[in-house]
């Protein structure tokens, strides 16, 4: 699974996607649980960004005594999860622009931190699923979660993660099914959007050890 992953930045939002995003937006380069990232969402006026934290329940919304992670949803239980089936049935699909996201690699023997991303570098973004929260001491904020896929036959994906352990991928959109997936409103169509697709070239660039840095805004 993911937990981690490079977000775009301001002018992959406004060059790439096409969007208008406020001057007051700011987020972390490197996006880890409950932090803040740019999401691209339709909610009938065509695409637009939202901040949003990174995992569908923030740890602050748990129940005392709950500890759950829910920065990933599987593609074959989405729609049954008491997490995501809320936001599966309503349709609530959005689009993660990144850069890049991180896994662990053993094939070295220990834990590789490898960035994955398309061949070349550039912005792509993977499916999603948003929800919105609401309390009366607490303005509207929203929360997201990574929608993965198993990757066993995938040439690249399935070198990562630990050996015998099954492999998955974010599911990694082309361009083209952007809106597609914005705009659906059918669980079945829905679900045949869910690949990995062979047209997009996947690259991996080690960063040596699989631990946690530091962490820099991300500026304009």
């Amino acid at each position: 699974m993911c937990i981690n992953f490079q977000s775009v930045r301001k002018k992959n939002l406004i060059e790439d996607f096409g969007l208008q995003v406020p001057g007051d937006w700011d987020w972390p380069e490197e996006v880890w649980q409950d932090m803040m990232a740019p999401i691209i969402v339709d909610r009938g006026d065509g695409p637009e960004p939202l901040l949003a934290s990174y995992g569908m329940i923030p740890k602050k919304r748990l129940k005392p005594g709950v500890r759950i992670s829910t920065m990933n949803a599987r593609t074959e239980t989405v729609e049954s999860k008491p997490s995501f089936r809320e936001a599966w049935s309503k349709f609530q699909f959005c689009l993660v622009p990144m850069l890049g996201f991180y896994e662990p690699c053993y094939e070295s023997g220990s834990a590789e931190r490898m960035k994955i991303g398309v061949a070349g570098g550039g912005s792509f973004a993977v499916a999603g699923l948003y929800r919105s929260w609401s309390a009366p001491d607490d303005p509207i904020a929203y929360s997201f979660t990574q929608l993965t896929i198993n990757a066993d036959s995938h040439p690249l994906m399935s070198r990562m993660h630990r050996p015998g352990d099954e492999k998955r991928s974010l599911v990694m959109l082309p361009v083209e099914n952007y809106i597609d997936w914005l705009k659906c409103r059918n669980a079945g169509i829905a679900r045949s959007l869910l690949f990995l697709s062979n047209e997009i070239q996947m690259d991996c660039t080690s960063f040596g050890g699989y631990k946690k840095t530091t962490l820099v805004s991300q500026g304009g």
